[in-house]
């Protein structure tokens, strides 16, 4: 063991004296294993691994020459970026047989060498590289043609982009491929796709001037402007159809003087192409100049506050040899108006104005004119009204108001109203939003709307050009409350505006962030589990001896104007229905599956956007039917069908859970199952409807706002019935998880 050990030392000082550039360990005695020392011995014998260098000092990536030809002389720059893969300082080659006028490296100048033609920059490495020079070249001109050579930089790409005067030249480039060809102003610039460090690259064009095309005719036309003017609350409308007539030329747009502080609202035509405001003048581009006939409606509006006196003149098409018109009056709601002519207009009997302007008119009509126009006068038509009260006969009621209200970690809230409207002549709905709140849309029978600014509030409308319902219809609405942000704990307030039209009863749902335990609820809304629930009747009539099944309601009326089946009024041989969530509203998408049990025929449907449903020819007999969605546990109910008969039947769908089979249990195992079925129930019960969800899809992809809503948290329900302007407000407390 000793002779073992004092080699080791006599190896390990020869090893020190061979290898003096191997750190030396300190002085002293120490044990190795015969085989470490065996490996210690092979790895200092192996050789140092010189340091790798790489093949080449530097490389071009790309360049990127941009070039303007002008006269006799190319001038531009050319743009080149690599890397210098050497260490230390290394002459990089730019380029040859190319006049430099400066150089630059990251805004400063960049020095050259210069030697048999060629420009290299001294740069330093290893580093990226992107250097910038302004170059030049001289043009050869010859009769008819133009052309200079462009020496090809040795990069991995090469493109260039190359502007010549004329607007209809022809270049080509050899060798090159040209990827790209515009003109405009006076000029064609070009781009090419060229092969790095090959031979020079020509350009070349044309210097003929192409032939000018000839004068375009003079447009003449002659323009007939049917006007409809509506006198309403709180605003002023015209809607006005131009019909056109060319009689020479060919006109690529038509240009209309807009009436001082009208906003357009709407411009369609058969040959409009599209169309632009400028300076108070309508400009309208066609598709095809050779037309001969033309026809626009445009619709404006202006806003008029508490004022009972206003001019309007008539929108005129500018450069129009003869224009001629009509103006009719109307005035929504009940009013005494008084209409006094100017600028040629004179006035007509309503039955011999034109039917198409009659048919636009939804209200009264108080007055019309003719007009044939003279240059220097503009036709106008003087308005003064005197409106009176509204009658105590109610103008629109809201049979049911659905509320849905999402509300952010930081206190800001957003929320959705839905009236089902029964409405005789009532334009617009009065809001009293809450101090900091603002509406961000506004629909009509599904269809958007805009919200318009009075001096007492904002006014949503209730009608809508063109809709005429004849019965319930929808109107809906979005309003954001900035709020204040949660702190720890403390109170909150949320509020819903005052609107001016009876609501028979409004659903609220509230729907609160997950961070959040919220208790004592307050405000003038009552919570919807402390209030029993009605049991609707079905509409149709029993069919004797055939009670409807307790376990159905009759569905509300359809939210929507178009809705394609009036469950009121089945046909022989159908049923149909609505399917539900817990809270009442429909459910999309759901599959209802009918089956006779006599005879095992099965009908299978789906809801609609409201979860209305229905199937046809269904024979008599004793059926089920089953509904189930995503999301909510499957419902089946038995009923006896008379297809003479036929009746609405409603589902309800329990949103669904981990496990839905029951174990029934005896002894002391009864009691925690209990209490776990409560704890299920009350997860039922704050659950979020599908309300909530449709109003976070619309926050994503439709609302004109960023908010981060949240998609945890617990949905808490209220009732108010009979509201009729005046907030409906609910307070809580809060402290965070």
């Amino acid at each position: 063991m000793k002779t073992a050990l004092l080699m080791v030392c006599v190896a390990a000082a020869a090893l020190g004296q061979s290898k003096s550039s191997l750190p030396l360990p300190g002085s002293g005695n120490v044990t190795l294993p015969l085989d470490e020392y065996n490996r210690l011995i092979d790895l200092a014998a192996k050789p140092v691994k010189p340091e790798a260098k790489p093949p080449i000092a530097y490389a071009v990536q790309r360049a990127v020459v941009k070039l303007e030809a002008k006269g006799e002389t190319v001038l531009g720059t050319m743009q080149l970026d690599g890397d210098v893969l050497a260490t230390g300082v290394t002459l990089v080659p730019l380029a040859s047989g190319i006049t430099v006028l400066d150089a630059q490296q990251r805004g400063k100048t960049l020095p050259l060498w210069q030697d048999s033609g060629i420009h290299s920059a001294i740069l330093s490495g290893p580093a990226p590289f992107s250097v910038t020079l302004q170059v030049g070249l001289p043009v050869t001109v010859e009769p008819g043609s133009a052309s200079f050579s462009l020496p090809v930089p040795l990069a991995g790409t090469v493109r260039v982009a190359l502007t010549i005067p004329g607007e209809s030249t022809s270049v080509s480039v050899s060798p090159g491929l040209v990827t790209g060809r515009t003109s405009g102003n006076g000029q064609t610039t070009i781009e090419a796709i060229l092969s790095p460090g090959q031979q020079p690259a020509k350009f070349s064009w044309a210097t003929r001037e192409t032939t000018p095309p000839p004068a375009p005719r003079e447009v003449r036309f002659l323009s007939d402007v049917k006007t409809l003017i509506s006198v309403s609350e709180a605003q002023i409308a015209v809607a006005a159809l131009a019909e056109i007539t060319v009689v020479q030329g060919e006109p690529a747009q038509f240009e209309l003087a807009l009436p001082e502080g009208y906003e357009v609202t709407g411009v369609t035509g058969a040959s409009l192409d599209s169309s632009d405001t400028r300076q108070g003048t309508l400009i309208l581009k066609v598709r095809a100049g050779t037309e001969r006939a033309h026809q626009f409606l445009i619709s404006m509006e202006k806003a008029i506050g508490a004022t009972t006196k206003i001019d309007v003149p008539m929108p005129t098409l500018k450069g129009a040899q003869r224009e001629t018109g009509e103006v009719l009056i109307e005035a929504e709601g009940t009013m005494e108006l008084a209409a006094k002519e100017a600028g040629g207009l004179a006035r007509m009997d309503l039955r011999e104005s034109s039917p198409y302007l009659r048919t636009l008119a939804r209200s009264s009509l108080q007055a019309a004119f003719r007009y044939r126009r003279q240059p220097s006068e503009t036709p106008t038509v003087g308005l003064e009204w005197v409106r009176y009260p509204d009658a105590t006969l109610l103008a629109a009621v809201a049979q049911d108001a659905t509320v849905t209200t999402l509300v952010t970690s930081e206190g800001k809230s957003l929320t959705e109203v839905k009236l089902t409207v029964r409405n005789q002549a009532q334009p617009f709905l009065k809001l009293g939003l809450p101090a900091g709140a603002t509406v961000l849309s506004s629909e009509v029978a599904g269809d958007k709307v805009k919200p318009v600014q009075a001096p007492d509030g904002i006014r949503v409308p209730l009608l809508k050009p063109g809709f005429h319902p004849a019965g319930e219809y929808a109107v809906s609405f979005v309003f954001q409350h900035a709020g204040a942000p949660f702190a720890k704990k403390g109170g909150a307030e949320l509020a819903l505006p005052g609107m001016d039209i009876p609501i028979g009863l409004l659903n609220w749902e509230v729907f609160l962030p997950a961070q959040c335990k919220v208790e004592n609820f307050g405000g003038n809304a009552l919570p919807a589990d402390r209030v029993p629930r009605a049991v609707d009747e079905v509409v149709d009539e029993e069919v004797p001896g055939e009670a409807a099944p307790a376990s159905y309601n009759a569905p509300p009326p359809p939210p929507m104007a178009e809705a394609p089946v009036n469950l009121g009024h089945l046909r022989p041989g159908q049923l149909g229905g609505y399917v539900k969530d817990p809270t009442g509203a429909g459910v999309p998408g759901a599959s209802v599956t009918v089956k006779n049990l006599s005879i095992g025929v099965e009908k299978i449907a789906e809801t609609d956007s409201v979860g209305r449903w229905v199937v046809d020819d269904v024979p008599a007999g004793r059926m089920t039917i089953r509904a189930i969605a995503p999301g909510f546990n499957a419902t089946t109910d038995t009923i006896s069908y008379s297809p003479i008969r036929p009746s609405v039947y409603n589902l309800v769908l329990k949103i669904g859970s981990v496990t839905e089979s029951i174990e029934v249990v005896t002894g002391a195992v009864a009691e925690p199952y209990k209490r776990e079925q409560k704890k299920e129930d009350l997860a039922a019960q704050l659950a979020p409807s599908t309300n909530v969800l449709n109003l976070q899809q619309r926050v994503a992809g439709a609302l004109p706002i960023r908010v981060d809503v949240p998609h945890e948290g617990a949905s808490y329900r209220f009732v108010r019935p009979l509201v009729l302007n005046e907030e409906t407000k609910l307070t809580f407390t809060y402290r965070k998880k």
